[in-house]
C-alpha cells in the first residue's frame, strides 16, 4: 500500500463535522520520512485585515502573504505570492535535517489568484534546489477566472546536493508579472542517504587497513609469525619473542613513586584531628534529632 496523506474534507452544515480521509501520496513520490518546512502554511505574519502583508517569516525573498480570505484555500490557509511590487519574485528556505544525498519530495498547492482574469494565462513558476543535479520543475496554475481555483497536491522530487538544501520557488509569468500565483501548504519528506560504513568494516584483522600504523601493530610486527607459534601457556616463549615489557615496567615504577610521594607528603594537621573539629559543626545541627526523626540515624551518616 502506498504512503498516505490525511486530508480533512467538510461534510456540510447538516452534519456539522469533518471526516478524515486517506488519500494516496502524489504519484512517483517514494519519500516518507517527514521534514520540517519553516512557515509551511504561511501563517506568519498573520494578515488580520486587508488582503496582503509584506514579508514572509522563515523565507528569504521580497514577497508578501495573502490573507486567508484573499487566498480562499479549502483549508482556510494563508498563502504567499510569487509576484510582488509589479515583478515576479523568488522565495527560498532551507530544509534543516536533510543530509546531502537524500531524496526529497515536496508537495504543495497553487492558485492563479483572483487578480488575473480569463485570457491572462496560467501563472507559471519553477521549483528547484541549489546545486542539485535534478533539474528544476516547471509548473503552471489552472487557467485564471478572476477567482480562486486551487490545484491540490503538486509534487517535485530532487536529490539534495548539500546538507540543509536550499529550495526556491520562482515566478516566471510572462505577463502581468506582479500578479503571481499563490502557493501554500508545503509538505516535505525524505529518504535519507545510506550510512557510510567504517573504513575497516568487515575486516577482522585489527592491523589491516588504517590500523597498520598503530603502535600496537608496529611493535614487534616482525615477530608476529613466531609469536603465533608459541603455546599459549609458555611464558618463556612469548617473553622471548615479545620482550619483557621494559618500557611498561618503567612507567609503572614511576607511577608508584609518584603515588608514594603524594601519600607521604607532610601535613600541618593530622586528618583525624581535622575531622574531629568538623564533627562539632555536624553535631550542632544533628544533636537534637532523635532516632525516630529520620529514616537513617544521624550517627551513621559519616565519620562523626
Amino acid at each position: 500500500m502506498p504512503p498516505t496523506r490525511l486530508l480533512a474534507l467538510p461534510l456540510g452544515a447538516a452534519l456539522g463535522a469533518a471526516l478524515a480521509l486517506a488519500a494516496p501520496w502524489p504519484a512517483g513520490a517514494a519519500d516518507t520520512d517527514p521534514v520540517v518546512v519553516p512557515n509551511a502554511t504561511f501563517s506568519s505574519p498573520l494578515v488580520q485585515s486587508g488582503d496582503w502583508k509584506s514579508g514572509v517569516d522563515g523565507w528569504t525573498g521580497a514577497s508578501g502573504v495573502a490573507s486567508a480570505a484573499r487566498a480562499a484555500h479549502p483549508k482556510g490557509l494563508q498563502a504567499v505570492t510569487l509576484g510582488w511590487d509589479g515583478n515576479s519574485v523568488s522565495l527560498s528556505t532551507r530544509l534543516r535535517g536533510v543530509r546531502a544525498g537524500a531524496s526529497v519530495t515536496l508537495t504543495w498547492d497553487d492558485n492563479p489568484d483572483s487578480c488575473v482574469k480569463a485570457g491572462d494565462g496560467p501563472r507559471t513558476y519553477t521549483v528547484g534546489s541549489t546545486g542539485s543535479a535534478t533539474a528544476p520543475g516547471a509548473f503552471a496554475t489552472k487557467e485564471p477566472s478572476a477567482k480562486a481555483d486551487w490545484n491540490i497536491g503538486r509534487s517535485y522530487t530532487f536529490t539534495a546536493a548539500e546538507d540543509a538544501p536550499l529550495i526556491t520557488f520562482t515566478g516566471t509569468s510572462a505577463n502581468r508579472t506582479g500578479c503571481g500565483g499563490l502557493i501554500t501548504d508545503i509538505v516535505a519528506a525524505q529518504t535519507p542517504p545510506p550510512a557510510t560504513p567504517p573504513t575497516n568494516a568487515g575486516k577482522t584483522d585489527p592491523c589491516a587497513g588504517d590500523g597498520a600504523g598503530s603502535p600496537a601493530c608496529t611493535t614487534n610486527a616482525g615477530n608476529k609469525e613466531t609469536m603465533d607459534k608459541c603455546p599459549a601457556t609458555s611464558r618463556d616463549c612469548l617473553g622471548g619473542v615479545a620482550g619483557k615489557g621494559e618500557q611498561e615496567n618503567a612507567g609503572i615504577s614511576q607511577q608508584n613513586q609518584a603515588l608514594d610521594e603524594f601519600t607521604n607528603t607532610p601535613r600541618d594537621q593530622d586528618p583525624n584531628s581535622a575531622a574531629d573539629a568538623l564533627c562539632q559543626v555536624s553535631n550542632a545541627h544533628t544533636g537534637n534529632l532523635r532516632p525516630g526523626d529520620t529514616v537513617i540515624p544521624p550517627g551513621t551518616w559519616w565519620y562523626c
